[in-house]
């Protein structure tokens, strides 16, 4: 798994739950004291000592603690950012996710997401199906799409099918809330 990735849920952890859930956790999985650094490469079997010492001590399961963390990730602005720029409204965003691997790519270029394909079955149904990648994808993208649903001010029920290979979508209403706010620019540094 890329450090990066390793090293967004170490600081999901702790900045959700605090630096003693981290310790206990570096401890049960045999992580490296120091933590994860975000431009090397770790094993997976790291990666899911991890996430599954964190889901025992926390008493959630697994994938909810997934799209936990996909919820935390897109929170955080550059993030959101990279997202936004996907389209004007939840459904344009949709049908830009085919894009994102590319994108993700221009910002850190060894890092190799899933490719994804989506498909819009019936009004309002949409599939984003998964090819490569890791078995926990689904759940964190359920998180991002939740998230992204809510900066847009849609509402979407967002699920991982039972094999978690894909993510069903059921867009309820496109214009449920105020979107939150998004400019191209950043603002100015007083």
């Amino acid at each position: 798994m890329h450090g990066l990735v390793n090293r967004s849920f170490q600081n999901f952890l702790r900045d959700t739950y605090g630096g003693a859930l981290w310790e206990s956790v570096v401890h049960a999985a045999e992580l490296p004291p120091q933590g994860f650094e975000a431009l090397l490469t770790y094993d997976d079997r790291l990666t899911e000592a991890m996430i599954g010492a964190a889901s025992l001590r926390l008493g959630k399961p697994h994938d909810a603690l997934l799209e936990d963390f996909g919820i935390y990730l897109a929170g955080r602005e550059g993030l959101r950012r990279l997202l936004r720029f996907g389209g004007a409204d939840f459904i344009d965003f949709l049908y830009s996710l085919e894009e994102l691997p590319g994108r993700a790519r221009l910002a850190v270029p060894d890092l190799i997401l899933a490719e994804m394909t989506l498909s819009h079955a019936s009004p309002g149904r949409f599939t984003i199906s998964f090819r490569g990648g890791h078995s926990a994808l689904a759940h964190v993208m359920c998180g991002i799409l939740q998230a992204m649903a809510d900066d847009f001010g849609a509402l979407a029920l967002i699920t991982a099918t039972g094999d978690a290979a894909a993510v069903q979508v059921d867009l309820i209403e496109a214009s449920y809330a105020v979107p939150r706010d998004f400019v191209l620019t950043l603002p100015d540094l007083p």
